[in-house]
């Protein structure tokens, strides 16, 4: 029997905490509650989750912080939890990488269905790099192979950790090259119709790729003024 995958819950409110907790045990996780930033720390590095349901107005350490953390050690999904639904407060929650947001209150199906997409879109990059499958949908340029197959990304010879959502969006414009999108498209494309999200998400999540990869002689990621992105490649 395949062992259960855990997910770690990190609010002050153990009410709501309960409750999403009997809701993912339903589904068959294994769950455990932090009440505040510190305890979260901990319980991240003993319990070891495959996902993280993260508040961000926590007692001490705020979810922010708590994210910032974990985010220099792990690449483990977040969902980040919060009852405020200002953009400013999602689009720091995406910047600081944390890979979904819902705003409280929220439909438990709708919850326990997030947490089933991002752990499916989830996968741990291999340590060492494998040769590419017959089949598998990959983008190839020179110092760079996105492949959506396995969600590694080899750049510049070396394996590049990168969250299931900056790889699906690097993949998607690189396997349609000099082909722009609208942020409306990616949006849809990448988050899908039921993410009701704003489009600044694809602006952080380009930003955030163009941290790791640079722009290179015969392909870059580039803006189109009003319009929105694509992935334009030369020839050399």
């Amino acid at each position: 029997m395949a062992a259960k995958q855990k997910i770690l819950i990190v609010d002050d409110d153990n009410y709501i905490a309960e409750l999403i907790s009997l809701y993912l045990e339903k589904e068959m996780f294994e769950t455990k509650i932090a009440e505040d930033g510190e305890e979260a720390l901990e319980l991240f590095e003993s319990f070891q989750p495959n996902l993280i349901l993260l508040d961000l107005m926590l007692p001490g350490k705020d979810g922010y912080q708590v994210c910032r953390e974990v985010r220099a050690k792990k690449d483990t999904p977040i969902i980040m939890l919060s009852a405020k639904g200002e953009t400013f407060d999602k689009v720091l929650g995406l910047e600081l990488g944390a890979d979904d947001y819902i705003i409280k209150p929220f439909d438990s199906k709708e919850m326990v269905a997030r947490v089933k997409a991002v752990l499916r879109r989830y996968r741990a990059t291999p340590e060492v790099q494998t040769p590419v499958a017959v089949g598998a949908k990959v983008a190839e340029y020179p110092n760079l192979i996105v492949n959506r197959t396995n969600y590694s990304v080899i750049y510049n010879g070396k394996e590049l950790v990168m969250p299931p959502k900056e790889l699906e969006l690097l993949y998607f414009l690189a396997s349609q090259p000099n082909q722009v999108f609208t942020r409306e498209q990616l949006l849809d494309h990448i988050w899908g119709y039921e993410y009701v999200g704003d489009t600044r998400t694809v602006d952080v999540h380009i930003k955030r790729l163009r941290e790791k990869i640079k722009d290179q002689d015969n392909w870059a990621i580039r803006t189109v003024w009003g319009i929105g992105y694509k992935f334009e490649v030369r020839q050399g």
